[in-house]
């Protein structure tokens, strides 16, 4: 599963005019899940994103993770993430995961943070979204449990 990981001062996810998610202080979260994955790597994702210390202490310094901040998590499905453009002009997408598998595993990531105690919201597996965030820093951290955490 590969993860880009943005700390966010406020992010919300909105689909025909409604919003469906929204956090203040926390963490977005855009997550694509490749063929190949398994519920191992939803699980492996989930701890990471759970424990990054990517938030300031009082010396400015990235030292503390989300539940150190009282933050929360919105998730958000992306499967462009597996899009390979190394060839042409238009990226394939025959990397990322279909319909129920990828949905699954989605679900996985999501169930496994609120298991460990964060507050997540989501978007919607496959909706055509709109997705707003001031990232904070910036702070933008990849996540591809492919590479060793």
């Amino acid at each position: 599963m590969r993860a880009v990981v943005q700390r966010v001062t406020r992010a919300s996810v909105t689909i025909d005019g409604t919003r469906v998610g929204a956090i203040d202080t926390g963490l977005l979260v855009l997550a694509g899940v490749a063929v190949d994955d398994t519920a191992a790597d939803a699980t492996a994702l989930a701890h990471k994103i759970g424990g990054l210390r990517i938030f300031d202490d009082a010396d400015g310094a990235m030292n503390l993770a989300l539940a150190d901040v009282g933050g929360s998590i919105l998730l958000v499905s992306q499967f462009t993430l597996l899009g390979d453009a190394r060839r042409g002009r238009r990226p394939s997408f025959i990397g990322a995961a279909r319909g129920d598998a990828a949905d699954q595993l989605y679900e996985a990531v999501a169930t496994a943070l609120r298991a460990a105690g964060h507050r997540v919201e989501t978007g919607v597996f496959g909706a055509d979204m709109e997705v707003e965030l001031v990232n904070h820093g910036p702070v933008t951290i990849l996540l591809d449990t492919k590479r060793a955490f």
